[in-house]
């Protein structure tokens, strides 16, 4: 009886109309758009009058602008676990509305006092505001859509938070250049930042307006849930899930870095551009451009770089966003500054979604919450840290003039900071590159040659649930033997096992296994065995192994892709980076969790085959060809690859596979495993040592 294949989804309906097109959640989605918008007007608008305050001192106004960030981002950082808990006692809809009312009377006080001490305290009070206003919105998203949607209600919300900050720098820019006419327009005296401010009010009010409309919010509180990790706590948890890997680790430093060159061209941005002679208007444009970059790399990098290994990707563009922040930095021309901007946004955005792809990929699922928790309030600690000492930096700076000959070369702390937050981003970069040790002995260029011929494909597939193993060699070398050894170990360590091999997977691949393998068949043209492989092989990915991978078992195959590209490509003499494309095209990118080759001369494994298929006849040197093709993908990718040599006994054989297999994190046996927090081992070891050492004491007895 013929297996049942898994239904193939159904085409994914357009994320942003499927969702909106639900009516409650549109008007939400309005009202967060409205507040987001002034949020980031607001930014813009604050520190502009924060430089206008400080009178045209050089430190005063990078100090005064450095006051500004940290007045925004201590709110959050101290008291958003309290905020969050008393929150959820209080009916959603009147403390939305009640919140942005506040706001919108706190930003029209601001430009009315126009003193230091208001615009801090005013700002401070705002975004306490806001951490009231926040879990009342996250809240009211799971009431508006159904359960299966909430995730992509999620992403449209997330566009509403950040996709507002160029509409925001362009409103900004706007109201800079049109001073004058608005003002004999509508018979006021202000200045571009007193307008923005007004704006910026009227953008929540906006907001009130649509959530008090919004009658779908139900009534009374939300419903009570565990109060937020505090931000000290979640570092501390986030630390122990993932001090143990290198990868995982690799991953946060690069992030980390990411936000360090961000948050440096935002916190230095106003003061950057008065160096360059802009004022408010261009002050936005490069605000904007800021976040068009990164808007376009998150939006488009994956798929421009779709070729690349995830891995690779991440370090690459983290290091390339620091190159161009130190060429921001030595280019004195605003112009310029704005394309150099988008570039460095447009990198950083790729860093960004490419290092929350693999957090969601590489981390464990007992873990993923704590590590994403962790990763947020890092970044968080991180972006106080930049915005506030940036500015500091600068101002201790100051301005400099340097003179060579008959030429003088103006110098000012914004640049030079940029400078080094440009130097310390490549170099967490190239750090981050290392660490992760994707194919060390294939260079980047070579990677990016091929993907721009077309040849290297995408390297890094969608995530896979279970643990996929391959085991791979030429011929005799008891691949058969030691998958079924494997499956024995894994199943007494508790884990589900399916045992497959190829050709002959499925139903359908033991008919193509017949006409592979029979002598019958005569001889196949190289390229169309190597299609007919990759036809068993799709359908061996399609119907056995991702059905078995989605419900979270180990799957262990008797070769796999690898094979192809040794036999057809080395041995046939075909192009192996052509094979191995055809292969990552019809497994869709499957990348086995672990390749085990059992290596083995050519003339000892045929020795030991008592009967020899089509493939097996072929000449000594074809194997030859097999062999040395196994080695070379091992060594490309030490990190996915280990060499076992078959001229051991069965039982040593089997003992190394199994304990490189035993390392594999997401194993049952490790996830359960309490290995403790990395920095207390020592001590443990050492109180043990003691306790071992320590005199046992004698009972007493009676005489």
């Amino acid at each position: 009886m013929a297996k049942t294949l898994p239904t193939p989804a159904a085409p994914a309906q357009d994320v942003t109309r499927g969702v909106l097109a639900i009516k409650p959640f549109r008007k939400l989605w309005n009202s967060m758009v409205f507040s987001s918008l002034g949020d980031w007007l607001g930014l813009l608008a604050t520190t502009a009058m924060a430089q206008q305050l400080s009178g045209g001192d050089y430190a005063t106004a990078n100090f005064a602008i450095a006051g500004v960030f940290i007045a925004r981002l201590l709110p959050a950082v101290f008291l958003g676990p309290l905020a969050g808990v008393i929150a959820d006692k209080l009916d959603r809809r009147k403390l939305m509305v009640t919140c942005d009312i506040l706001r919108t009377a706190l930003y029209i006080s601001i430009p009315i006092f126009h003193n230091y001490f208001w615009l801090y305290t005013a700002t401070i009070l705002v975004e306490c505001i806001t951490l009231f206003w926040s879990p009342a919105k996250e809240a009211s998203v799971p009431n508006l859509v159904p359960r299966e949607r909430l995730e992509n209600a999620n992403q449209v919300t997330l566009l509403a938070a950040y996709g507002t900050a160029p509409i925001a720098a362009l409103l900004f820019t706007f109201l800079s250049l049109f001073t004058s006419a608005i003002n004999v327009t509508f018979g006021i005296n202000s200045t571009a930042i007193d307008l923005s401010l007004y704006v910026n009010a009227l953008s929540f009010a906006f907001a009130a307006f649509t959530i008090w409309g919004l009658r779908e919010i139900p009534k009374g509180a939300a419903e009570k849930h565990s109060a937020d990790t505090g931000i000290l706590k979640s570092l501390y948890e986030g630390w122990k899930a993932v001090s143990s890997s290198k990868i995982i680790r690799g991953l946060i430093v690069g992030m980390v870095g990411a936000f360090v060159a961000a948050g440096a061209v935002i916190g230095l941005a106003r003061t950057f551009v008065g160096d360059l002679g802009g004022g408010e208007a261009a002050y936005g444009v490069l605000f904007g451009a800021v976040f068009t970059g990164l808007a376009a790399g998150i939006a488009f990098g994956p798929k421009v770089f779709a070729q690349f290994s995830k891995r690779r990707l991440f370090g690459a563009s983290l290091a390339v966003s620091g190159c161009f922040l130190v060429a921001l930095a030595a280019i004195p021309n605003l112009v310029l500054a704005v394309f150099i901007v988008i570039i460095l946004g447009a990198f950083s955005g790729i860093t960004w979604v490419t290092g929350f792809t693999m957090l969601g990929m590489e981390v464990a699922d007992d873990v993923r919450g704590r590590t994403f928790a962790f990763v947020q309030s890092l970044i968080r600690v991180v972006l106080v840290a930049v915005l506030a000492i940036s500015p500091l930096i600068a101002a201790s700076i100051g301005q400099h003039t340097f003179k060579f000959q008959n030429t003088e070369i103006e110098y000012n702390g914004a640049a030079a900071t940029i400078l080094i937050a440009g130097v310390i981003a490549s170099l967490i970069g190239l750090v981050s590159y290392k660490q992760m040790k994707d194919r060390p002995n294939v260079s980047l260029w070579s990677d990016i040659s091929n993907a721009l011929k077309g040849e290297l494909g995408s390297i890094t597939g969608a995530p896979a649930k279970g643990v996929f193993i391959a085991i791979e060699g030429g011929e005799g070398i008891g691949k058969s033997t030691q998958s079924k050894l494997l499956k024995a170990w894994l199943e007494q360590e508790g884990e589900t096992v399916v045992l497959s091999r190829e050709p002959g997977g499925s139903d359908l691949g033991i008919e193509i296994r017949k006409i592979l393998l029979s002598h019958s068949t005569g001889e196949i043209s190289p390229r169309a065995e190597a299609l007919l492989y990759a036809a068993d092989r799709a359908h061996h990915v399609y119907s056995v192994i991702r059905p078995a991978l989605a419900q979270g078992d180990v799957v262990i195959s008797d070769r796999y892709f690898d094979s192809s590209i040794a036999y057809q490509g080395a041995g046939r003499v075909l192009e192996p980076g052509e094979v191995a494309r055809i292969s990552r095209w019809a497994t869709e990118s499957l990348f086995p969790t672990l390749t085990i080759i059992i290596d083995l001369p050519p003339q000892v494994g045929l020795a030991r085959l008592k009967s020899k298929d089509r493939l097996e006849s072929q000449p000594i040197d074809f194997h030859e060809r097999v062999r040395q093709e196994f080695l070379q993908l091992a060594a490309l990718d030490p990190e996915r690859y280990v060499i076992i040599d078959g001229n051991q006994s069965i039982e040593d054989t089997h003992t190394q596979i199994i304990s490189r297999v035993s390392e594999i994190p997401a194993l049952k046996r490790n996830a359960v495993e309490d290995k403790g927090n990395l920095l207390l081992r020592p001590i443990r070891a050492a109180g043990k040592a003691v306790k071992k050492a320590a005199p046992k004491k004698k009972t007493a007895t009676k005489k």
